[in-house]
């Protein structure tokens, strides 16, 4: 489904409008894939919208930048001061945020330094991303496309160029009869979804793989860690063999977009009995409590955004 236009987006600290947000054809980025990008959510709460873990998102952004030598000259605050702007002004929420950085037009060669960065933040209206009720898991396989290898693409930076291997991983669950595909790293042990991490539950413990799994430092994975923890439930980082996701009594993928989605088979082997289980529930339950504001923000992860008045309402 099509993207639903909002008024304004965010570029190199002004707000324009949605169809002037363009790039040329022979701009770096379009050649070369040279982008960093972010997606988060807007949570509409009692007390009005909030962004969820804004400054984090914010902070991977520049980490993402730094690590690929893309210059940013704005500060992690000025970024979350400019995704609230966003929302506020398009008066669009609940929503997805994507903040954008990419290597604009100049010189065409592999070599990027010295070409211009642009910037973007944009906003718009999404629901759930891998679809389905919230108590029946979703079927996926695990992918013939392996995870990027260490010292290939880096992982921890969320760049563009890296979900070329997600497309792969996603169409060919999608086109086999999947929701998702499920990537195995260089060594042939459990890595990430297409664009979620991944969480397993066995014997009670909640495990998942580590970072030098080819994984990327999700925010949404480490609010779950932080839960799960105050929840008292053990938690493991460890290498995943491929026969764990057969032998798990839950399974559940983490992200912004997917949130917490259960897996209710892997390779057509169902996961425990099929249903979504207590673990997953519980950490669910607690997560969404904060983000709905029925529980107060104990760890400080929401960004208040104030409601202003729509221009023409």
């Amino acid at each position: 489904m099509p993207v639903k236009p909002t008024e304004k987006i965010w570029h190199n600290g002004k707000l324009i409008n949605w169809d002037d947000a363009k790039i040329h054809v022979m701009a770096h980025v379009v050649n070369y894939g040279s982008s960093v990008f972010e997606g988060v959510r807007c949570y509409e709460l009692p007390s009005g919208p909030a962004i969820f873990r804004a400054p984090e998102h914010m902070q991977r952004l520049l980490d993402s930048a730094k690590i690929y030598r893309i210059p940013v000259e704005y500060s992690c605050q000025q970024l979350v001061d400019a995704m609230v702007e966003t929302i506020s002004t398009n008066h669009v929420w609940p929503c997805y945020i994507r903040p954008l950085i990419v290597r604009g037009y100049g010189e065409l060669g592999v070599n990027p330094i010295g070409l211009p960065t642009e910037c973007y933040i944009a906003n718009y209206a999404w629901g759930k991303y891998l679809g389905g009720s919230e108590d029946v898991g979703v079927d996926v396989c695990v992918s013939s496309w392996t995870r990027l290898a260490p010292n290939t693409l880096p992982s921890m930076a969320k760049a563009g160029a890296n979900y070329m291997n997600s497309q792969l991983i996603k169409m060919e669950a999608v086109l086999n009869g999947y929701v998702e595909g499920i990537a195995l790293d260089a060594n042939g042990t459990v890595s990430e979804g297409s664009g979620e991490n991944l969480f397993l539950v066995r014997n009670g413990k909640l495990m998942t793989p580590p970072l030098g799994n080819s994984v990327l430092a999700g925010i949404t994975r480490d609010s779950v860690l932080k839960v799960a923890q105050d929840l008292g439930i053990p938690i493991v980082e460890q290498v995943v063999p491929r026969e764990l996701l057969y032998l798990a009594d839950e399974l559940f993928f983490t992200g912004t977009a997917a949130e917490v989605t259960p897996i209710r088979s892997v390779d057509k082997i169902t996961v425990g009995d099929g249903e979504v289980g207590p673990v997953t529930k519980a950490i669910r339950k607690e997560l969404f409590s904060i983000i709905d504001g029925s529980k107060p923000d104990r760890y400080n992860w929401l960004t208040p955004v104030p409601v202003r008045q729509k221009v023409g309402a």
